[in-house]
């Protein structure tokens, strides 16, 4: 068996502790040799948990520590861009959480450090790699839905855990940013992210919490082929943390349910303790998850990432990803407050400048164009047409041959 890689994990909160959760899990052969926080009792009450050999409040000397080959960066927002320098320092490949930053410029500097260090860099964004995810990214691209005309990615919860998430200077928005960027990216990959985002229209508010940043979002992204994506984002939804995706083409229609209805229901008038990330209660009705970190996608994520790491290809999720997820979280916020469509301003595009638009129906019968053909309750088949040169929309009967 392949030898494994030591991992340095910078941050002990929940992501530090689910992708640590993950690393470990099943006999992992890549597993945590060094962690890192900004609270000495925190650090050292993690590596005992976790069988860490080391334990250290010095986020530089965590990185270049001489047994590390990879850092994984689990810190809040504002600290990526120097984490991600000291790796690219230290010559340490580096995976980054969720937003890679606050903003695109931040985003296109942290790009820049890597691509001319030459490290390895991937982007951890899980909800692209969950089960039902992966089997559907496969559906669409053997064309089993046809062109995507729609995307729709719901992600709400009661708001996140820690304070850092809260401040607008830290974390660089409110709900956009945490669970939009999660979005944005489900999105792009049906869609296709070689397909550009050119506009996006938002509304942004803040109705509950006594905060700075918006905690409730709807935002629809247009892109160059014509196709567009809607995200749903809220820090007040109530009942634990629903996770949905819709993915709508000419051919065929996917749901997609990740984690308030997954197919476990339990009752119970008692406390059974933790249920699953952001469930609110521990008696009642519950929705409980089998295994939490593979169905959000950390299995696969990490599998791919240092599968993609020793054969020396990129991973499924880039900085380049990252770079264009923050490009389109920009004209969210500046469309939520101008009321308009803005353009998404990227200055490094390296997808399709070739894109037809989505052509649709091109069907004619006896030269008028098929709007819809369809069978009655009464077994007949209705087509509806159009006249090409007028304009006219009439409609016939036809038997099974189409005369």
């Amino acid at each position: 068996m392949q030898h494994g890689h030591n991992v340095t994990m910078l941050g002990t909160g929940l992501i530090g502790l689910f992708y640590t959760m993950t690393l470990h899990g099943q006999r992992g052969r890549d597993r945590v040799h060094c962690v890192y926080s900004r609270n000495a009792q925190r650090a050292q009450a993690f590596a005992m948990k976790w069988d860490v050999p080391h334990a250290t409040t010095d986020m530089a000397a965590a990185i270049r520590h001489d047994e590390v080959d990879t850092v994984v960066i689990g810190l809040p927002n504002h600290l990526h861009e120097e984490a991600v320098r000291l790796c690219a320092e230290a010559g340490k490949a580096v995976l980054c959480t969720k937003p890679l930053a606050r903003t695109g410029e931040e985003a296109k500097r942290i790009l820049d450090i890597v691509e001319t260090s030459g490290i390895f860099a991937g982007y951890l964004e899980d909800l692209v790699y969950t089960p039902k995810t992966l089997k559907a990214l496969e559906s669409v691209r053997r064309g089993a839905l046809g062109d995507i005309l729609w995307t729709r990615s719901r992600e709400t919860h009661g708001g996140p855990h820690s304070d850092w998430f809260w401040d607008v200077e830290r974390a660089g928005g409110g709900a956009i940013v945490d669970l939009g960027c999660h979005c944005i990216e489900i999105i792009r990959n049906f869609i296709g992210k070689d397909i550009r985002p050119v506009q996006v229209t938002c509304w942004a508010d803040t109705l509950v919490h006594p905060i700075n940043a918006e905690d409730n979002a709807i935002a629809l992204i247009r892109f160059d082929n014509g196709a567009v994506g809607q995200f749903e984002v809220s820090w007040s939804f109530r009942g634990g943390m629903d996770l949905r995706d819709e993915i709508v083409g000419t051919e065929g229609t996917i749901w997609l349910n990740h984690f308030l209805r997954t197919g476990f229901e339990m009752f119970t008038s008692g406390a059974g303790g933790y249920v699953a990330e952001k469930a609110e209660q521990e008696s009642g009705w519950l929705f409980p998850v089998g295994d939490e970190v593979n169905e959000l996608g950390y299995t696969d994520m990490f599998t791919d990432m240092f599968n993609a790491m020793d054969e020396g290809r990129l991973p499924m999720e880039t900085f380049y990803d990252g770079y264009v997820v923050n490009a389109v979280i920009d004209a969210c916020y500046k469309s939520a407050q101008s009321l308009r469509w803005e353009p998404v301003e990227l200055d490094d595009w390296r997808g399709r400048e070739d894109v037809v638009p989505i052509q649709g129906l091109n069907e004619e019968i006896e030269g008028l164009q098929l709007v819809k053909r369809e069978r009655l309750p009464d077994g007949k088949i209705k087509l509806i047409l159009k006249n090409i040169e007028t304009g006219e929309v009439t409609q016939r009967f036809v038997d099974e041959k189409g005369v």
